[in-house]
């Protein structure tokens, strides 16, 4: 069998694994989902060969960046959830919505800063009728184990959810797959950083002040959105379908969160901030290529 070959047949094991571990949210308890899920991922990645395995260069600048940022995003909504909480939503806003835009912009400057191009962190449009058709697929499983049939209540109580679970889905995939898992499995492998990149996923929940046992079903589910992603490396296999329908579920079920008509204006204004940072980290990148470009030219000239 060629290497071409080879390469197909890992691919459409890894989207029919996808394909059965949405289903299997209908039928089986959150926990055991997220055990059957991540050693069945395991057993695969094994099965599949040692290029997951390999890993590029241990970056050390890299993963450093990345344990700061991460530190960061989750003290702040820390801070947020815990300590602002909602008797000071002014408070609550401005700490999520500084960790929400400090998880977008501080991984694409620091992408662009390393020299890289932004595909880097799943924004570019190379390949975007495979994430795309693969992204319907799974928000669809998702949709209809979920949602369909589900009693909306009034507007009120879940417009503005949406918008938020828009938001937060962008920052959870720019950051946790894009550049998280990206950087992570640079350095370590691919597999290595699927893993540590679901676990960190998981465990910065602990900002929202999360306990144990949710985590243990969003690391199964990391490892679902980290495979989708690793299959593509474009942003839109998650995003705006599958990770916004997931928290969009998650807080409309839970109940827990009320917002006002006014908080859909914070929400736009963050990821107006987010597409910001990366349409002038498109234009930084626009611009050096152009300043190498000359000074090639000079170069060259007798």
């Amino acid at each position: 069998m060629d290497a071409n070959a080879v390469s197909h047949w890992r691919t459409w094991a890894w989207i029919t694994w996808l394909v059965a571990a949405m289903l299997l949210l209908a039928f089986l308890d959150l926990t055991v989902h997220a055990v059957v899920v991540s050693s069945t991922a395991l057993v695969l990645a094994a099965v599949s060969g040692p290029a997951g395995w390999r890993r590029q260069k241990f970056d050390k600048l890299d993963l450093t960046v990345v344990a700061v940022l991460y530190v960061a995003v989750v003290v702040l909504f820390r801070v947020a959830f815990t300590v602002f909480t909602a008797t000071n939503v002014l408070g609550l806003f401005l700490c999520f919505g500084t960790g929400l835009t400090l998880g977008v912009a501080g991984p694409v400057f620091y992408t662009v800063r390393r020299g890289r191009h932004l595909s880097d962190l799943g924004l570019w449009l190379g390949n975007w009728k495979q994430a795309v058709g693969l992204g319907l697929v799974l928000a669809a499983i998702q949709f209809a184990v979920t949602l369909l049939g589900y009693p909306l209540p009034t507007p009120v109580d879940w417009v503005p959810l949406l918008v938020m679970s828009l938001t937060v889905g962008a920052f959870e995939t720019i950051f946790f797959r894009g550049f998280v898992q990206t950087r992570l499995s640079a350095s370590l492998g691919q597999v290595p950083g699927v893993g540590a990149a679901a676990t960190l996923y998981a465990v910065y929940h602990v900002g929202y002040g999360m306990g144990g046992e949710g985590m243990v079903f969003l690391f199964g589910l990391g490892v679902i959105y980290a495979v989708a992603y690793a299959l593509t490396r474009n942003f839109l296999v998650l995003w705006p379908l599958l990770t916004p329908l997931g928290s969009f579920f998650n807080n409309l079920n839970g109940g827990e969160i009320e917002l006002p008509w006014e908080s859909i204006l914070g929400f736009a204004d963050v990821l107006g901030l987010m597409a910001a940072s990366v349409w002038l980290g498109h234009r930084m990148l626009r611009r050096s290529a152009r300043r190498r470009a000359v000074a090639g030219q000079r170069a060259q000239r007798p």
